[in-house]
Parts: C-alpha cells; structure tokens; sequence
C-alpha cells in the first residue's frame, strides 16, 4: 500500500486540516442537498475521498475535516467508511469539526477564519507543521514529499504549485517566484494573472495546498482575525501578507498517478466535472484508479454484484450490456444498453433504454425506452419509460433541467419527471 512506503515517523507530529465545507455553487443542481466534497466521482467514490487518501497514504493519520455548509451526507459518509482507517488507541484520529463558534458568533468567514476558529484543536494537538488541504480536487500526492521540501528550505510556508494556462489561470491563485522556487508575490483570482517567465503563455498556480510551521500559522491566524478589512482568507490575505517578512516557498506538483503527464482536476463547474468523470471511462484512463500502490479509499455500500440481463441479438434487440463504462455494485443492467458511461450503485437501466456519456447516480432507475444522453442524473430519480434527455438542450431547460454551457443536462435530486413532460419520445 502506498502508505508503506512513506517515512511514518518523519509525520506522526504533523496534522492535516482539510477544508471541506465549500458550497459548490457553480456545480449546482449537484450540490443542493451536499457539500462540494460529498458529490459523488466515478460512480463509488465522493471527492472529498481523493484528499482523505492521500492523507491515509502519505501517513498522515492526525486529520480535522472542517465542514459547514449542509454537511449531513459528507458526515455519514465520514462516519460509515472513514473512521475505521483511523486507531485513536495509537494517537490516530479523523475528527470533524463544524462550526462551533468557539471564538466568536460567525459562521466561518473564509478558509483562514475556518482554520482559526478551530485554532483550539490545533494548539491542542500541538503538532510540529500543519498541512492545510482544500477536499474538492481530484489528483494523487504524496504530502510527505512537500512536507520535507517545506523543511529543508527553511520556509514558513509552502505552496503547492502547478502550471495552469493563463485563460484558466484567472479562477486561480497565481504566484511570481524567483529561481530558487521562492515566492515574491501572490496574486488571488486576478484578471491578468502573471506569466511563468520563458512559457508559453503559462501562469504558476496554487493547488490550495499549503504547509506551514506551526508558530508561523498560529501567529498569523491570530492577526488576522483582527484585521477589520480582511476577508480571512489565506490567499487574499494571509499568504501576500508573509511574502514580505517570511519565507513563503513554491513547491512543483509531484503527483502518484504514474502516467507520463500529472493530474490535477479542479472539479468546480458542471462541465469539468463531467469531463473529470469522462477521463475515467477511456481505455487508458488519465487518472489511474486501479494502482495498488497508491490506493484511494472510500465507503461501499453492501450491494449485490452488478447484473447484466437478456442478451438479444439485433440492433432492435433486448440486450443488456455495457462497454466503455463503470459500473457499480448492485447495478441491473435489465435489456438497456449503456456505452461510455459511469453508473452508479444501485441503478437500473430497463429493456431497450439506452444511456450514452452520461452519469448515473445511486438508485437511478432508467425506463423502458428511456434514452439519455450526455447527462448527470443524481441520487434516486426515476426516468419515465419513452422520455428523451440529453437530445434537446431548449426542451431539456423547458422542464426545469439544468443545461451546462458545453450542454450536459443534469436531472437534480428529487426532481420529478412525468410522463406529460415527453415533448419527444422513443416508440
């Protein structure tokens, strides 16, 4: 396992604080009813997964989770598959922290004021560094390796840092570094973010990943609560604010996915979720899910092996099957063909139905007929038998469906669709 091959005693007095009460506003419909990190990804696991198991697999093993915003589904997810990683008999924990208001009456203000009004638990925990991780990306690292880069330079802080195009790199925090890799300036989510000198049009970006020294963070958590114009938030505030006084370290994005380019996913919108998700139905899937060393834990539920029923012959045929997919445990694939797609536990895709590039959460239920293309469909909703979604964007918006802007619909939670809503449909 990945965590074998990690120095253990080289982090037993460090702990990871993982931010992970983000509401997730761009990735609504999918965030309504949870937080951005309890979104379910590849069909068994959540996002906030792919953080946890590089904590478990760089032997990080003391972990605060800090939630907020409509936490229920991410705490039983914690509850029901994360804990048992964790022996507390040996100085091991996995706790999570909601909003106490311990230091004062707010809600948390940003991801600064998150770590500080839980500042108790840290100073409790009295850990040598602190490494600070944001629960909604999807990438594989190996924390361990930044955490000695942190100390051998001597920094206050690092940063984790890869290179993004500068299009994109506005969404971004962007850094200028000098050639030793140390910070000069920290630019947060700016219009004209800065150019790594002699690339092609290519800006250094944070990862939302940071290790400090503990004094340093504690120290500066304290300050900048009593900032009146800050926003509490370390990329507005606590990072350009060390740069001048402190050594503030870039640290390049090593990942664990042995492939010949790293991966790192900034899973925000609707499309490049999608997009996240469609990368792990190719035949040589960019992201490696299926590498022993490095593995990514998560809670299954106790479902039956999938189940692919009728095998017809004929394009007009019942026949159940599945190519180019994922599918889950407990999945009946019942006569409906699914192709290139991710389905989720529990589903059921009935005769003649057909699901193409789509995403199908837990206990979706696909009617006769029913044909669905390059959709997300969340949790439990039932596709009556004859409807068409994914085939009209106009008439897809006509129902109350969201539309994303490279047009993938996404059925919500709980949103009904009736037979009278079949303005187009299959015999």
């Amino acid at each position: 396992m990945g965590s074998q091959h990690v120095d253990q005693m080289r982090v037993r007095d460090v702990v990871a604080v993982v931010l992970a009460g983000g509401k997730g506003a761009r990735l609504d419909p999918l965030t309504r009813d949870r937080a951005k990190p309890a979104v379910p990804f590849g069909g068994t696991y959540r996002i906030v997964d792919f953080a946890l198991s590089n904590c478990l697999n760089s032997g990080l093993r003391r972990v605060l989770l800090l939630t907020q915003y409509k936490a229920s589904s991410l705490d039983r997810h914690i509850n029901v598959g994360w804990r048992r990683f964790f022996c507390r008999d040996l100085g091991e924990y996995l706790d999570v922290l909601p909003p106490q208001q311990r230091v004062d009456e707010n809600w948390y203000l940003g991801t600064a004021d998150a770590v500080y009004q839980n500042i108790y638990s840290l100073e409790m925990a009295a850990p040598r560094l602190v490494v600070v991780l944001a629960g909604d990306h999807i990438y594989k690292m190996n924390y361990q390796k930044m955490i000695d880069a942190h100390e051998e330079s001597g920094a206050a802080v690092t940063i984790g840092a890869l290179p993004v195009p500068r299009e994109a790199a506005c969404e971004f925090g962007t850094m200028e570094v000098d050639t030793t890799g140390r910070v000069r300036a920290f630019h947060e989510k700016v219009a004209e973010p800065p150019i790594i000198p002699g690339s092609d049009g290519m800006c250094l970006a944070s990862m939302g990943i940071y290790c400090f020294s503990t004094q340093f963070l504690l120290e500066r958590l304290k300050e900048d609560a009593h900032e009146r114009t800050s926003r509490h938030d370390f990329g507005h505030d606590v990072l350009p604010a060390a740069i001048g006084s402190h050594i503030v370290q870039a640290f390049p994005f090593r990942d664990e996915n042995r492939k010949r380019d790293a991966y790192w996913r900034d899973v925000g919108t609707i499309d490049a979720y999608f997009e996240a998700n469609m990368d792990l139905i190719d035949v040589d899937p960019e992201l490696n899910l299926y590498d022993e060393q490095w593995p990514i834990r998560t809670h299954h539920p106790s479902y039956p092996p999938p189940k692919f029923v009728f095998a017809g012959e004929g394009p007009a045929a019942r026949r159940g099957e599945a190519t180019d997919s994922l599918v889950c445990q407990g999945a009946i694939i019942s006569g409906g063909r699914v192709t290139r797609s991710i389905i989720g536990p529990g589903v059921r895709v009935n005769s003649f139905a057909k699901v193409e590039e789509s995403i199908l959460f837990e206990g979706v239920d696909i009617g006769r007929h029913a044909r669905v293309r390059r959709a997300i469909i969340d949790k439990g909703v039932c596709v009556p038998s004859g409807m068409s979604i994914g085939f009209n964007a106009e008439e897809d918006a006509a129902r109350g469906l969201t539309v994303s802007p490279q047009g993938v619909t996404v059925v919500a939670k709980g949103q009904a669709l009736s037979s009278d809503q079949l303005p187009y449909t299959v015999g």
